[in-house]
């Protein structure tokens, strides 16, 4: 197992921890974490992309012109798709991007990122966040004493806490996230993690 250093919101060393191979040293499997991501930003996609075909659009009842005798080409339509004004061929229409994946696979992944993050020295284990009252400036002091001022860092809890969150959601490079929140996408977008201490043995559970 691996051991990693526990610090406070000073960024002073005040324990260490051990943290499950199992987890935290995985074996990277890049396709699936792609695969992951695609899956995510499938199922983020509003899909309410919409055009008309030559049924829905205003218009059409009355036949143009006659049929022959007028040198022009047959039309029995304005609202054909060859006519300004005339109906979408192919055009997109409201529907799901979402699909289907496995448990296993989204376990994977996120054991993967984690394991990487670990690696690369990304990941930090902070023992807890004790605020005073829901205020951003004093998130934004807590981030200048671990040096993470101007980084993007995504902070893991336990469980959703209400004064950390409203105190860091001013701050653009910073995201809070439950554990049952954890997800493959905002693992990649940021590049510091900071669990809480508390909030590994959450995710042992859940990735165990």
């Amino acid at each position: 197992m691996a051991t990693v250093d526990v610090i406070n919101q000073k960024g002073e060393k005040v324990d260490s921890i051990e943290l499950d191979d199992v987890i935290f040293g995985a074996e990277i499997k890049d396709v699936l974490v792609q695969r992951v991501v695609v899956w995510q930003l499938a199922k983020r996609r509003a899909g309410t992309a919409a055009t008309k075909t030559r049924g829905q659009v205003r218009g059409g009842g009355k036949k143009p012109w006659r049929q022959k005798g007028t040198g022009r080409a047959r039309a029995g339509t304005n609202r054909s798709p060859v006519w300004t004004g005339g109906g979408t061929v192919f055009g997109p229409h409201p529907r799901s991007y979402d699909f289907s994946l496995p448990k296993k696979v989204r376990k994977a992944a996120l054991r993967s990122v984690l394991t990487s993050k670990l690696k690369e020295n990304q990941l930090t284990v902070m023992d807890k966040i004790e605020l005073d009252a829901p205020k951003t400036r004093l998130f934004a002091q807590l981030l200048q004493d671990m040096g993470l001022t101007g980084r993007k860092a995504l902070f893991v809890l336990p469980e959703k806490d209400e004064t950390i969150h409203r105190s860091s959601r001013n701050l653009h490079r910073i995201m809070v996230l439950p554990t049952e929140g954890l997800n493959v996408y905002d693992l990649l977008r940021f590049e510091r993690i900071v669990l809480l201490q508390e909030a590994v043995p959450r995710i042992h559970e859940r990735l165990g």
